[in-house]
């Protein structure tokens, strides 16, 4: 349930629109729905302010069809990530309302368009083009949560030059999400150019002595760039999300306080 939702239900119960026994089936699923192989948790949204996201790979049909239809009816957007295309397509003609991204491998359910709920602008960067899975599952994620957000492909340190073509767009975004596999270098240097947070995703792309991964992400946790966090291997989903987190922190007042 979203707060949006919870505050429709208790405006009907006190303006007598809906009845006390209504409003209580319609809590009954909280904090959490058993529905045997999966605890629902339906109250997250509630605390953290975005629904829980299921996690596609290793789950049926059956059980992603299942959760789905549970959280759509408390819900106004539910994400499904690490799909693959044949299950998609068997979700796609049971779920009325969910669309299939592929390169990101994600499905995404709307009730309506998703407001912009973010303060600034949040900015995915990809060192190459083989990295574009990865960065697009970090750009739906971030958009979904409410924010406004750009991406630019292909700007790694092989042609540094490319990069430098985007530095006002680089400068201007409130949060920075940088994808990379390879050496993993192209955090470091877009942390360098900006004072804004950077997160960095390793990915798996690269030749043997990249190790599916490890080198980029060993040398994003070494960078000398102090304004860069990094996340896990290949998880454009968490950088997405944290980067909507950090983009819906409240600005703080510049006013002063009285007598100083």
């Amino acid at each position: 349930m979203n707060p949006d939702s919870l505050i429709q239900l208790l405006t009907a119960v006190s303006q007598g629109h809906k009845s006390v026994q209504d409003a209580a089936e319609s809590l009954k699923n909280l904090p959490s729905e058993d529905i045997s192989y999966a605890h629902i948790d339906h109250h997250r949204c509630l605390r953290k302010g975005f629904p829980e996201v299921i996690f596609g790979e290793g789950k049926t049909v059956e059980q992603i069809i299942g959760i789905m239809e549970r959280m759509i009816v408390q819900e106004n957007v539910v994400l499904a990530t690490r799909v693959d295309a044949a299950k998609a397509d068997a979700i796609l003609q049971r779920v009325p309302g969910t669309s299939y991204h592929p390169d990101a491998r994600m499905l995404i359910w709307e009730k309506g368009a998703v407001p912009i709920t973010g303060n600034g602008d949040i900015l995915i960067l990809s060192a190459g083009t083989s990295d574009i899975p990865v960065s697009q599952e970090a750009f739906l994620t971030a958009k979904m949560m409410g924010n406004r957000v750009e991406s630019v492909y292909d700007v790694g340190v092989a042609g540094i030059h490319r990069l430098f073509r985007h530095q006002k767009l680089i400068e201007q975004a409130s949060v920075i999400v940088v994808v990379a596999g390879m050496e993993g270098a192209l955090p470091s240097v877009v942390a360098g150019m900006v004072q804004a947070p950077v997160i960095a995703v390793p990915t798996s792309v690269g030749y043997g002595i990249s190790l599916k991964g490890m080198t980029a992400l060993f040398a994003m946790l070494n960078s000398c760039s102090s304004n860069i966090a990094v996340v896990n291997i290949d998880n454009g989903f968490g950088a997405g999300y944290m980067a909507s987190s950090i983009n819906h922190i409240p600005a703080r007042s510049t006013a002063s306080s009285p007598g100083k």
